[in-house]
């Protein structure tokens, strides 16, 4: 099962809803029952990217389509052959390794497969450590570029975007504040709350 989505529509410049992507779904189906020319846009809150909803049906039918995209494919799985079986045979279970080319100077060749546990072993151990020196840079990065594909939505014809932008990319939340003071209420505390995880992270966890 997919990680659970929280989503904020917007009906022009109005929030209407926020929250699981369940429950704005219904407030979406139901502004839209309202007003058929309502125009009505959904926004992931991890990344800011626009979501598409299928609302056609009832309440229940957009919930069970829902339900289906988070539990992806449903089938079961086909059962091993008899023969894939003895091939696999015993030994240690298949943990998930994709096998990819991976292409080095001879140097680098020649340290890998010097390492305890050869070559394999040791790039996994090098990507597993550049994640975590990498983590706050990335998470930083993440949230910038979900505050900004918002604002591009919402407000990149507003006055102040281009600083707001500009502030959100220098990590100056005093300058964004200002530049996003006079924008409609609810697009200013969205794209404020968006640019906060990345504005409010520790200078020093991303050094």
């Amino acid at each position: 099962m997919t990680e659970s989505i929280t989503c904020t529509a917007f009906e022009g410049a109005r929030c209407i809803a926020s929250g699981e992507l369940k429950d704005v779904a219904l407030a979406v189906k139901a502004a839209t029952g309202r007003d058929g020319g309502a125009s009505v846009l959904i926004f992931d809150d991890r990344t800011g990217q626009l979501v598409e909803l299928d609302l056609r049906g009832s309440a229940s039918e957009v919930l069970a389509r829902l339900a289906a995209q988070e539990t992806g494919d449903t089938q079961p799985p086909e059962p091993a052959s008899d023969a894939a079986s003895a091939t696999r045979g015993r030994g240690r279970p298949k943990l998930g390794v994709v096998a990819r080319e991976v292409t080095l100077l001879p140097r680098h060749w020649e340290w890998l497969n010097a390492q305890s546990g050869g070559a394999s072993v040791a790039l996994r151990k090098l990507v597993d450590a550049a994640r975590v020196a990498s983590e706050g840079k990335d998470r930083v990065r993440r949230a910038q570029e979900a505050a900004y594909r918002f604002m591009t939505t919402m407000a990149g014809d507003l006055a102040g975007y281009e600083e707001a932008t500009r502030a959100l990319y220098a990590n100056d939340a005093a300058r964004f504040d200002s530049m996003t003071a006079a924008w409609p209420v609810d697009v200013r505390e969205h794209a404020r709350k968006l640019a906060r995880r990345s504005l409010d992270a520790d200078p020093v966890a991303i050094v």
